[in-house]
């Protein structure tokens, strides 16, 4: 099953259980596949609301039973490296760095990273060395924020 279809699946449900649906993965190995889906909530994400999401999906996924192999599932907060998956993500997160692998090379490289400038519905616009980049993203294979520990760490200080 395509990774929109189980986007189609499991979104409304994780939505229903009043959760943000962040994205999933799906990674399709013979020897050890793994359903991953990301969710987020206003109050932050525990392990009792993974487990929660978890419980729901699993009894889902073993109704529908879109996935015909093996798999493990796990359920995640998308942490402090968040994923990104749609164009609203990027959007969402103007302004901070990015790490993007790419499925074919572009310009010679595969992987970038820098200040996301702008999104648009086929697109996002990155600073790479100072240089304005423009990847499409039926070409990212995986896009994460990069966070700032600095930034972080200065504001946990007492």
């Amino acid at each position: 099953m395509s990774v929109q279809k189980l986007n189609e699946l499991l979104q409304p449900l994780v939505e229903d259980l009043g959760y943000e649906f962040v994205g999933l993965e799906y990674n399709n190995n013979p020897k050890h596949s793994v359903l991953r889906i990301y969710i987020d909530h206003d109050n932050g994400v525990g392990i009792e609301d993974c487990e929660t999401v978890s419980r729901e999906t699993a009894a889902l996924l073993d109704v529908k039973d879109p996935i015909r192999s093996h798999y493990n599932l796990e359920v995640s907060s998308p942490g402090l490296d968040r994923p990104l998956f749609t164009p609203a993500h990027y959007k969402e997160f103007t302004g901070r760095e990015v790490q993007i692998n790419l499925f074919a090379p572009q310009n010679g490289r595969r992987k970038y990273s820098g200040p996301i400038l702008s999104a648009d519905e086929s697109s996002v616009n990155i600073e790479q060395d100072g240089v304005e980049v423009t990847l499409d993203f039926d070409n990212i294979i995986k896009a994460k924020l990069i966070p700032d520990y600095e930034k972080i760490l200065a504001g946990h200080k007492t």
